[in-house]
This record gives structure tokens, C-alpha cells and sequence, in this order.
């Protein structure tokens, strides 16, 4: 068994990987702490998931029926401490068996199929990996978010005198030295932040700040990080608790997030109407696939669509093509394409986006490529 991060590597390797022979049986156990908290209610969700996968697989092989029973002794040792959900993709014929312990909840699901089926892993990889930095003249709070969900990092608090009025000689040198303090208060966070960075990128940054701090704070800041700051939010440094932090931070990020899908969308649109780097609607996109020149892979959030792959080279296309263009073998019918779509766009390193909220890519198919050429 391999227990896996959520990665880039892990889902690559994931999307490329194809048995030989046999199916992949592909399990998604959701255990959000929110529903799932105590121990009977995780053994709960854990033989019902499993009670789904022995239904999904009477009807097929025999060592289809044996890797779920290889999940079933997983699930009984496993430590799942920390993680909102699981997904496990088992195939004996190969020897795969694959846990990754998931970021937050997902739908439960139990997919038997040709490939792993990885769509659910797509949002929960491609969500930014966000920053949120509370600083004042003698404390920093540093988390790390995502659009559900922020924890506290870590805590830098510095001592930084309080400034007076006697006037004079002495109050000028107090006060250039309580400045002192307060600089290197400011220097403290901004490399306790770097340090953080470099263990795990923040993609995108939010700093709440009282007006005299904010600034000073950003010039502090290295290169690399006040590149990423993208937005400011309010908020009392010291006194606010996690979740009101959190509440205010996910109003941030979704604007933020609808942001970018607005000038992704407006990036297809320019490609579209120019005639050039973009590709709308099922059969333009599934065929930009196929050339692989898809630099970003847009679907509408909850769209799938029916299609036709090859089984020999794994070429994609509309329904109703019934051989493979390129070596002539049957095609097979699916009722979904779009889980193929998307792993065909992960093999050739393209993002995949959700869009959510901007409702200009229905009337173009629901689907459409941002094109490399």
C-alpha cells in the first residue's frame, strides 16, 4: 500500500496510469469533521461506502471483488487522523493500491472502471494555495487557506514599547528606537512568511493590517511574496478568533476566485474571436485534446457530456464516430466523457478550471481550451 499527498506528481501519475488488463477500482470516502467527528459515526460512512463498492463489483471480475476487499482490510488499520476525506484507487493486476488522505470532504463515489477516475481529485488540486497574513507594530498571525478552509500557521509576537509625549531630546531618541523595534517586528513577520513559502508556496496572499502598518509591511515583504499579494482584507489582529478570520478570508477568496475565472473566460473569448488560441463546445475541445495543445481545460461546474474514446490509443471524440480516426479501432461508447477530457488535459500538464460563476461558457458548450498554438 502507498498512502500519498495530493500532488501534482501523484495526480499525473494517476491520470497516466492504464492496467494492462483488469479495472481500477476508484473509492471516495468523505469524512468532513463537520458530519464525521466521532468514531461510530466514521465506521458508519466506511461500511457504507464499502457496502456500495461489493454491489458495484459482483457483476464484474473476480479480482475486481478482491481489490475492494484489499480496501476493506485498508480501512481497518488506517489511521485517518487529519484527513476530510480519502480516495483509493486499487488495481491488483498491477499492483496498485493507492491511499491519499484529501485536504477537505468530498461526495462519496465508487467508480470500476478502464483508469482511475480522478475528476473529483481535479478542484481539490487546483484550488490556490492561499496566504492570509494578520500583522500589526508587535504581532503576526500567518495561515495558510483554501476556499473552505484556514488554519493558524504560525505566531510571531515581538515586544514594541508604546509611544509617549514627555517631548524633548529623550522623548526623539525613545521614539526612534521604539520605531527600531517596530521595524524589526515587521522584518520578523515578513521572514517567518518567507520561510513558510518556501516550505509550501502560497500562490496568492491577503494581509489585513492596521492604514500606518499596511505599508510598511509590503515593503518589507520579499520579491517573491508581495508578487502575490492580492488583496487586503479588515480585520483586528489580535482578538479575532480563527473562524470569524475564516469568515472574512472566504468572501475575500471568492471574489478573488470569480476574478480570475472573468479574465480566463475573457482570455478564451479574445483567443475565440480572433481565430486563434481558443477551442468551444465538445468536439473543438476533445480534438485540441487530442493534438495535445490545450493549455487550459474550461468546464462549467457540474457539466458532462456522452463521447466516444479509443480503447488502443486513447483518442477522444463526439458520439457517433465509430472508429478511431488515427488507427481505425472501434471505438467505445462513454456516458460521460468528461472525466477523460480531464485526464487527457493533466497528461499534457494544462490546468483545469471549474468555472463556477461566470455564466459565459454555457453558451459555447460548457466546455472550450485556452490553446498553446
Amino acid at each position: 500500500m502507498q498512502t500519498n499527498q495530493l500532488s501534482p506528481d501523484t495526480l499525473r501519475r494517476l491520470a497516466e496510469f492504464r492496467p494492462g488488463e483488469g479495472k481500477v477500482v476508484s473509492i471516495y470516502l468523505n469524512l468532513d469533521p463537520t458530519e464525521f467527528a466521532s468514531g461510530p459515526a466514521r465506521s458508519t460512512a466506511i461500511n457504507s461506502v464499502l457496502d456500495e463498492a461489493a454491489r458495484a463489483a459482483r457483476d464484474e471480475d473476480p479480482s475486481v471483488r478482491e481489490d475492494v476487499e484489499r480496501v476493506r482490510e485498508v480501512f481497518r488499520g488506517f489511521d485517518f487522523q487529519g484527513a476530510h476525506g480519502v480516495a483509493v484507487f486499487a488495481c491488483g493486476s498491477e499492483d496498485l493500491l493507492d491511499v491519499i488522505k484529501l485536504p477537505r470532504g468530498v461526495d462519496n463515489a465508487v467508480v470500476v472502471d478502464e483508469a482511475p477516475y480522478i475528476e473529483p481529485l481535479i478542484e481539490l488540486h487546483a484550488a490556490v494555495r492561499y496566504g492570509v497574513v494578520l500583522v500589526n507594530r508587535q504581532t503576526a498571525r500567518i495561515f495558510r487557506a483554501s476556499r473552505h478552509r484556514l488554519a493558524e500557521v504560525a505566531r510571531v509576537d515581538d515586544e514594541v514599547h508604546r509611544r509617549h509625549d514627555q517631548g524633548g531630546w529623550s522623548q526623539a531618541r525613545y521614539q526612534r528606537s521604539v520605531d527600531k523595534e517596530a521595524s524589526d517586528h515587521l522584518k520578523n513577520a515578513s521572514d517567518e512568511l518567507l520561510r513558510r513559502h518556501k516550505r509550501r508556496p502560497f500562490e496568492a496572499l491577503f494581509v489585513a493590517a492596521p492604514e500606518a502598518v499596511y505599508k510598511d509591511f509590503l515593503e518589507r515583504l520579499h520579491p517573491y511574496l508581495s508578487e502575490r499579494v492580492v488583496g487586503r482584507i479588515e480585520v483586528d489582529v489580535e482578538h479575532t478568533g480563527v473562524d470569524d478570520v475564516q469568515a472574512v478570508a472566504e468572501v475575500a477568496i471568492a471574489e478573488y476566485e470569480r476574478k480570475l475565472e472573468t479574465e480566463t473566460l475573457d482570455r478564451l473569448l479574445q483567443g475565440v474571436g480572433s481565430g486563434g488560441r481558443g477551442a468551444t463546445g465538445l468536439e473543438e475541445t476533445l480534438k485540441a485534446l487530442n493534438e495535445q495543445r490545450v493549455e487550459a481545460l474550461l468546464l462549467q461546474d457540474n457539466f458532462d457530456a456522452a463521447g466516444v474514446c479509443c480503447p488502443q490509443c486513447g483518442w477522444l471524440g463526439p458520439s457517433g464516430v465509430t472508429a478511431c480516426p488515427a488507427d481505425g479501432t472501434e471505438t467505445v461508447s462513454r456516458d460521460d466523457i468528461t472525466d477523460l477530457a480531464v485526464r487527457r488535459a493533466i497528461r499534457q500538464s494544462a490546468q483545469v478550471v471549474r468555472v463556477r460563476d461566470d455564466a459565459r461558457l454555457e453558451p459555447l458548450g460548457s466546455i472550450a481550451a485556452l490553446l498553446r498554438f
